[in-house]
């Protein structure tokens, strides 16, 4: 995939402003079914089953793969809320490396999770900071 197909599919933008609801610093995937856990407890009195669903597809997607393929350095995942959704945001070391969609795979293969997450969510993009990439999208409350 060329740098401007992934560009339009996965676009560098700053998330919404959001107010802070669960966090975690990750170092290995095998955190990810507490993390996915939390997130029920949590989320399961107030949000309807697909979105609660989405959420935790979302996250894990995300934080998986910058577990794999960020860098060495901390991960750190949160789930924020907005007026409309739920901020889900993973960040990594990674600064240089745009989030990027895998392209003429065998689906049995795996790969597809950006897309999944691109197609659930209002709105979705990745930035740059000194140090990390951040990855986000911004997931519809029901």
């Amino acid at each position: 995939m060329t740098g401007q197909a992934a560009e339009s599919l996965w676009p560098s933008s700053s998330p919404p402003a959001a107010e802070q609801l669960l966090q975690w610093q990750l170092a290995d995937v095998a955190e990810l079914p507490a993390m996915r856990g939390r997130v029920r407890r949590v989320l399961q009195p107030t949000v309807d089953s697909d979105a609660l669903d989405q959420i935790i597809l979302a996250l894990d997607e995300m934080a998986s793969n910058a577990l794999r393929h960020g860098g060495v350095g901390p991960v750190e995942a949160s789930i924020r809320t907005t007026d409309t959704g739920y901020l889900v945001e993973v960040s990594d070391s990674a600064a240089a490396r745009p989030p990027t969609p895998a392209v003429d795979r065998d689906p049995s293969q795996g790969g597809l999770g950006l897309y999944l997450i691109a197609r659930m969510a209002l709105r979705h993009g990745w930035y740059a900071s000194a140090r990390a990439k951040h990855v986000w999208a911004l997931l519809p409350r029901s």
